[in-house]
C-alpha cells in the first residue's frame, strides 16, 4: 500500500513538472518562432515535453519520417528596412529638396538680373520649311525678252525639287538687243455695235469723261506674249477662268490712261516721268486714241450718272420704281433707320423677287423684247479721315473708268465710307451728313460716298447678343463689316449684284476682263459637289485639268482619305452624333439648304429638283452665283482658325451651326443673299464673325455660292506635291475641317503668295512691277541695264498698301508726312461742328 501511494505521488509530481515545462517551453518556441525567418505551424511542434529519457531517447522517435508535403510554409511579403537604409534614404530625400529650393532661389535671382539689364533675348524658334525654299527669279522678266507663250518654259512649278533645279537667267544682266515690241489696245467688251449683240441686247450710248461728250477714256495697252522664264500660277489658272495668258501688262501700257506717265501741268499724276520709258509715249500716238487727259477737270460722279441715264433702257430694276432714289447717290442715307423696322415695309421688301420680274417683263416688252441686263454695285469700302496717294488716285480712276463708264453703266463705282467717331451723328442731321462726306473723299471723288457708322448700325441691328468676342464690339467694323452693306443694298434696290472690295486690292489685268470672265464662269458651274469643290485649293501641276479635279473630290467625298484625321473615324459618313466624338471617314455632300433649326425660315430657299444621286451634273448650270469669293469656302469646324466659334443668337447647346467661311471680304453678293442676311440679322439676331457670315446664311438657305480660282503665284520654289499636302492639309482633302487645316495656326504658308490678307510677296511685286528697287533688287538701272520694264499677265494682288511714287523732281510722299497730314484731317477738315 505504501509503495502504491509513493509511486501515485511521484506519478502526480512527474504529470506537475511536465506541466510546468510544457508551459515554458511553450512560451519559449513563441518567443523564438517570432524572432525566427522561418515560421512553424503548430502541427510541427511536438504536443507535448517532458525531461524523461524515453522522449530524448532516439527510439521514441517515429520510424517513417514526415512527409515533407505537410509542412506549409508561409511567405513574408515585407521585410522593415535596416537602420541604416533607412538612413541613406531620409539623407537623399533632404539633398534633392536642398538642391531643388536652390535651383529656384538661383533662377529667380537671374531672372531679377535680367530684367534689371534690360529685354530678356529668347531664342528664335525654329523657321517653317518653305523659308529653306529658293526664291524665283523670273517674275521680273522685262518687254525685251517676250516670247510667245507655247515657247515659253516656266521657271515654276516643275518636276525637280527645289536642291536640283536648275536656276533660269537672271535679271539685271547685259541689255538684251531685241527690238522693242509695239503695245497693242486691250479690248475685252464685247462688240457692243455687232448685229450678234443688237439683235439680243438693247443698244449701248458711249460714254464720255466730260459733260460734253468731247473727252473719250483712254484704253489700256498690253503686249503679246510674256517674258521668257517667268513662272505659272501655282493655284487655280488663267485658262480655267477663260482669263487670257498669252499677254502681259507694263506699267505705262495699264496705269498710263489715268495719268501716270506724263506731268501734272498736262493734267496727269506727275510719277513715272523718270527711268526706263521705252515706248511708253506710244499709246498716246496710235489713231483713234484722245490726247493724254486732264484729270483735274474730270467729276466721276458726273460722269457715272450721265453715263447710266443715256443706257438706262439696258438694265432692269430690281424693286418696283417707288424705292428707286432720285440719284444714283442719296446725299443722307440714313433716312430710313425708322421706316426700316416697320413690319409693313418688310413684308414689302419680301416680295422683291416677284415684283422684279414683272418690271424686267416690262422692260423687255417695250424694248421690243430685248434682254434686260441686271445692274451692279462695286463697293469700295473706306473710312473718313483716309489720306490718298497718288496711287490710289490710278486706281480709283482705274476702276471707275473700266467697269462704269466703258461698260455702258453695268456696273457703279461706290465708296462706302466709315466714319470711326461714334459721337459724330450722321444719321440724325443732314447737314453733318453733308459735311462729314464732302471732307472724307478727294475732290475728283466727291458725291460717290456714302457714310455709315458703327453706332448707327447699332441702332438698325440692335437686339443682337454681345459676347466682345476677343474684346471686338458685334456692330464694329471687324466682326460685322457686312451690317453697312446689307443696309446699303436694302436702300439700294436697283443693283441685282453687290461687290464688296477693299483700297488695297490691285490687278495688274484689266478689271473688266476679270470681272465679267468671274461672273461668266461661276454661272455655269453645276451645283452638284460644287460645295465640296469650294473648299479645296485647284494646284494643276498636281491635280490635272479641272474635270480631273472635279472627279478627285467627287472620289475624296464619298471614300474619305487615309489621312490621320480620319483614325477613328471608323465607316460612318458626315458630322459626328454626339459632339466631340469622331467623325465619320467619309463625306455627306450638300445638296440643297443645309442649316440650323432656329434660321430663318420661309424665304423661298432654292430646293433641288431631284436627289443627289439622279442628277447629271445639271441643277444650277446658267444660274447666276450668289456669293463669289476669291478665296475657298472652308469649313472652320475642327480648325484652329481664331474666330471659328464667333457665332451670335444662334441656339449652340447642343453644336454650333454648320458654317462655311472665307479669308478676306473682297466678293460678289446677290441681292437675295444680302436680304437674307438682313432679316436674319435684324428679325432673328443671328450674326457670325465678318468671314463666315455670307457664305455660312449661303449655306443655310440653299443660295449658289462659287470660289473662282483664279491665278494665284508663289515667290519661291516649292515641292508642288508638298505645296497641295500643306494648301489642302485639312479633312479628306480639303482646306479646312480638321486641326491639320492651313488655316489658323498654319497661315504663315501663305506670306510668299499673291493674295492673302498679309501676304508679303503680293506688295513686292507690285512694287518692282512700278519699276522701284525692293529689297535692293529692281530698280531704274536695272531696268535701263537688262530686259526693260516688267511684264506681267493678269495678277491680282492683296494686301498693296502704302505705296509712294516718285513725282516730278523726284520727290515723294514719305510715311512720316502721310501720317502728319492725317493727323491734320482729322483735326481740320472732318470738323463737322464748325460751319461752312
Amino acid at each position: 500500500m505504501e509503495l502504491a501511494r509513493h509511486q501515485s505521488q511521484y506519478m502526480e509530481n512527474e504529470d506537475d513538472r511536465h506541466d510546468m515545462g510544457n508551459t515554458l517551453d511553450l512560451e519559449k518556441y513563441e518567443y523564438e518562432r517570432r524572432d525566427s525567418s522561418i515560421e512553424y505551424e503548430h502541427a510541427d511542434f511536438p504536443s507535448s515535453y517532458s525531461n524523461s529519457s524515453r522522449e530524448t531517447s532516439g527510439s521514441y522517435q517515429p520510424m517513417l519520417p514526415t512527409s515533407p508535403s505537410t509542412r506549409k510554409k508561409r511567405i513574408e511579403f515585407y521585410k522593415p528596412p535596416s537602420r541604416r537604409t533607412i538612413r541613406y534614404l531620409c539623407l537623399a530625400l533632404f539633398s534633392t529638396l536642398l538642391i531643388f529650393i536652390s535651383s529656384l532661389v538661383r533662377a529667380s535671382w537671374v531672372s531679377s538680373r535680367q530684367l534689371e539689364m534690360g529685354t530678356v533675348e529668347k531664342q528664335a524658334p525654329k523657321p517653317p520649311p518653305w523659308e529653306d525654299f529658293p526664291f524665283l527669279k523670273r517674275y521680273f522678266g522685262g518687254v525685251r525678252s517676250l516670247v510667245p507663250r507655247e515657247q515659253n518654259l516656266p521657271e515654276y512649278p516643275d518636276d525637280q525639287e527645289p536642291s536640283t533645279a536648275k536656276p533660269n537667267a537672271t535679271i539685271g544682266g547685259a541689255r538684251t538687243e531685241n527690238p522693242f515690241p509695239e503695245s497693242v489696245t486691250f479690248d475685252p467688251y464685247p462688240d457692243y455695235e455687232s448685229s450678234a449683240y443688237t439683235s439680243e441686247y438693247v443698244e449701248k450710248q458711249e460714254c464720255f469723261l466730260d459733260s460734253e461728250d468731247h473727252v473719250r477714256i483712254p484704253r489700256v495697252h498690253y503686249y503679246q506674249g510674256i517674258p521668257q522664264g517667268q513662272p505659272d500660277a501655282v493655284l487655280g489658272a488663267h485658262d480655267v477662268l477663260g482669263l487670257r495668258n498669252d499677254v502681259c501688262f507694263e506699267r505705262f501700257g495699264r496705269l498710263g490712261p489715268y495719268g501716270y506717265g506724263y506731268s501734272v501741268k498736262r493734267g496727269g499724276t506727275g510719277a513715272g516721268l523718270n527711268g526706263e520709258r521705252e515706248g511708253a509715249d506710244q499709246m498716246w500716238k496710235e489713231n483713234g486714241n484722245p490726247p493724254e487727259v486732264d484729270y483735274t477737270k474730270v467729276r466721276w460722279v458726273e460722269a457715272q450718272q450721265a453715263c447710266a441715264s443715256k443706257n438706262s433702257k439696258r438694265f432692269g430694276l430690281a424693286a418696283n420704281a417707288a424705292n428707286i432714289p432720285d440719284h444714283l447717290f442719296p446725299n443722307l442715307a440714313t433716312k430710313n433707320v425708322v421706316r426700316v423696322l416697320d413690319h409693313a415695309a418688310i413684308e414689302k421688301r419680301n416680295n422683291v423677287t416677284a415684283q422684279a420680274n414683272e418690271t424686267i417683263l416690262e422692260h423687255a416688252k417695250s424694248n421690243g423684247g430685248l434682254r434686260i441686263l441686271p445692274r451692279t454695285a462695286i463697293v469700295i469700302r473706306t473710312w473718313w479721315d483716309r489720306q490718298y496717294s497718288l496711287e490710289d488716285i490710278i486706281y480709283l480712276r482705274s476702276l471707275v473708268a473700266e467697269l462704269s463708264l466703258m461698260s455702258g453703266g453695268e456696273y457703279t463705282i461706290h465708296l462706302l465710307v466709315h466714319v470711326k467717331d461714334d459721337n459724330v451723328p450722321i444719321w440724325a442731321d443732314e447737314r453733318i451728313y453733308d459735311r462729314v462726306l464732302q471732307n472724307s473723299l478727294p475732290e475728283e471723288f466727291r458725291g460717290m460716298g456714302t457714310l455709315w457708322s458703327e453706332r448707327q448700325m447699332s441702332l438698325i441691328y440692335g437686339g443682337l447678343q454681345e459676347s466682345f468676342f476677343r474684346d471686338l464690339p458685334v456692330h464694329g467694323v471687324y466682326r460685322g463689316a457686312y451690317m453697312a452693306l446689307q443696309y446699303f443694298s436694302h436702300r439700294h434696290p436697283e443693283y441685282e449684284y453687290v461687290w464688296n472690295w477693299e483700297m488695297d486690292v490691285r490687278y495688274t489685268g484689266q478689271w473688266y476682263h476679270l470681272f465679267d470672265r468671274v461672273r461668266q464662269w461661276t454661272k455655269e458651274q453645276p451645283r452638284k459637289g460644287l460645295w465640296e469643290r469650294n473648299g479645296r485649293f485647284y494646284v494643276p501641276s498636281v491635280h490635272g485639268t479641272w474635270e480631273d479635279f472635279k472627279q478627285m473630290v467627287r472620289v475624296q467625298t464619298e471614300m474619305g482619305t487615309d489621312s490621320p484625321n480620319n483614325l477613328w473615324s471608323g465607316l460612318k459618313t458626315g458630322t459626328a452624333d454626339v459632339p466631340g466624338s469622331p467623325q465619320g471617314k467619309t463625306d455627306k455632300p450638300v445638296w440643297g439648304p443645309d442649316g440650323p433649326p432656329d434660321m430663318l425660315g420661309a424665304q423661298d430657299d432654292p430646293i433641288p429638283p431631284t436627289t443627289f444621286e439622279k442628277d447629271k451634273y445639271n441643277w444650277g448650270i446658267g444660274e447666276e452665283a450668289d456669293l463669289i469669293t476669291f478665296s475657298p469656302l472652308f469649313d472652320p469646324d475642327g480648325t484652329t482658325w481664331f474666330y471659328v466659334e464667333d457665332v451670335t443668337g444662334y441656339n449652340t447647346t447642343q453644336r454650333l451651326p454648320p458654317r462655311r467661311a472665307t479669308i478676306g471680304t473682297s466678293s460678289r453678293l446677290s441681292r437675295r443673299l444680302l436680304q437674307t442676311m438682313h432679316r436674319e440679322t435684324l428679325l432673328e439676331r443671328h450674326h457670325m464673325f465678318t468671314e463666315m457670315w455670307p457664305a455660312s446664311v449661303a449655306l443655310h438657305h440653299g443660295l449658289k455660292a462659287v470660289y473662282a480660282p483664279h491665278p494665284i503665284y508663289i515667290d519661291r520654289r516649292w515641292p508642288t506635291t508638298y505645296l497641295a499636302g500643306v494648301m489642302n492639309g485639312g479633312r479628306n482633302g480639303a482646306s479646312g475641317g480638321a486641326r491639320t487645316s492651313v488655316y489658323g495656326g498654319r497661315e504663315h504658308n501663305f506670306k510668299g503668295t499673291t493674295w492673302f490678307y498679309d501676304a508679303g510677296f503680293s506688295p513686292n511685286l507690285w512694287r518692282r512691277w512700278l519699276g522701284y528697287k525692293v529689297d535692293n533688287d529692281g530698280g531704274e538701272q536695272e531696268e535701263m541695264a537688262g530686259e526693260g520694264r516688267m511684264c506681267l499677265p493678269g495678277i491680282l494682288l492683296h494686301p498693296v498698301k502704302g505705296v509712294n511714287m516718285v513725282v516730278e523732281g523726284g520727290e515723294t510722299i514719305e510715311e512720316e508726312g502721310l501720317e502728319k497730314s492725317e493727323q491734320e484731317a482729322t483735326d481740320t477738315e472732318l470738323d463737322w461742328e464748325g460751319g461752312g
